[in-house]
């Protein structure tokens, strides 16, 4: 069945410059759901300009006069396997007319990129029923859970014991730790729910755009000579939370249970309570193939929200 919008409606793509317009929708539709905004002015001008995504054809601004009422968009990265969606809106008729112009558009990724069909991924807020009940109807199953996991800090926090063996490289000046870094974020994920390996100049462009994040956020572990592990970090929850917030983090398998990844957190933890930050936060798979929820259960974190995400396969136009 075609949905058609009312006469009284307006579709056009959007812009860095409705950023405001975004935020408003989003926050007045996180809050009626979890009780607080989860977004900000910045998160939502990041994912206006995000290299790689096309306004034109992968985003949808829905209007009532003057007011937004609807928000849709499908994002790609890599080989466009796996895509993500995001749609925001109050209107039914609304939210079924951009889900029908993203499966659309996903199809014909699917063909632009030579796949037989893609993933299309979207992240519900498990508190969120009836949207979940709403995907269900739409043909997307439940693929996985998230859980955001937060530790506070009372004004201090230990400095580890680096590993033995083990050279921190702080920040990232220069292109060949950027490489090194990006190398194991790959490595280290590759397999992991909904992770499509990125090239370097791509992940290198999105980090250069992301408002929040600058290169003295990353950091690197060497081990004889080699960089092993990696640590990404931004201000994403400063402004809302005051916290800090670690965006990836990865170790080779190869050198796992060496506890590289405890003094990665550890050594955050340290560092956000010295900055005056009153958490750190993190995002983890709860069906990862590693032991991460363990690991950051072990150091103290623990679950604040959990959100799923939904798959539905897409064949190709």
């Amino acid at each position: 069945m075609t949905v058609v919008l009312p006469s009284s409606y307006t579709v056009r793509p959007p812009s860095p410059r409705d950023a405001q317009a975004v935020l408003d929708l989003v926050s007045a539709y996180n809050t009626a759901v979890i009780g607080f905004a989860d977004y900000t002015l910045e998160d939502a001008e990041d994912e206006l300009s995000e290299p790689g995504f096309d306004p034109a054809t992968e985003g949808w601004l829905v209007s009532e006069g003057d007011r937004l009422v609807g928000f849709g968009s499908v994002v790609g990265k890599g080989d466009h396997s796996n895509l993500d969606l995001e749609i925001v809106t109050a209107d039914p008729l609304v939210e079924r007319w951009l889900l029908d112009r993203i499966l659309a558009r996903a199809a014909q990724f699917a063909r632009a990129y030579g796949h037989s069909a893609v993933q299309l991924d979207a992240v519900a807020y498990q508190a969120d029923a009836v949207r979940r009940e709403r995907l269900a109807d739409w043909g997307f199953e439940r693929g996985t859970v998230f859980h955001r996991m937060r530790i506070d800090h009372d004004g201090s926090a230990a400095v580890p014991e680096v590993p033995a063996g083990v050279t921190v490289r702080r920040g990232a000046p220069d292109e060949a730790i950027r490489r090194a870094g990006h190398a194991v974020l790959n490595a280290s994920f590759d397999g992991q729910f909904g992770f499509t390996p990125r090239s370097y100049d791509e992940w290198h462009a999105s980090h250069e755009n992301f408002s929040a994040f600058d290169w003295s956020q990353l950091t690197v572990l060497e081990l004889d000579g080699e960089v092993v592990a990696m640590r990404s970090c931004s201000n994403q929850f400063v402004e809302d939370e005051n916290c800090g917030y670690v965006g990836r983090l990865g170790v080779l398998e190869k050198v796992r249970g060496r506890g590289l990844a405890k003094f990665l957190l550890r050594d955050q933890f340290a560092l956000d309570a010295a900055a005056g930050r009153t958490g750190t936060i993190l995002h983890v798979d709860t069906n990862n193939p590693t032991p991460a929820l363990g690991v950051y259960l072990s150091v103290g974190m623990r679950a604040v929200l959990v959100m799923e995400v939904w798959r539905r396969e897409v064949t190709a136009a």
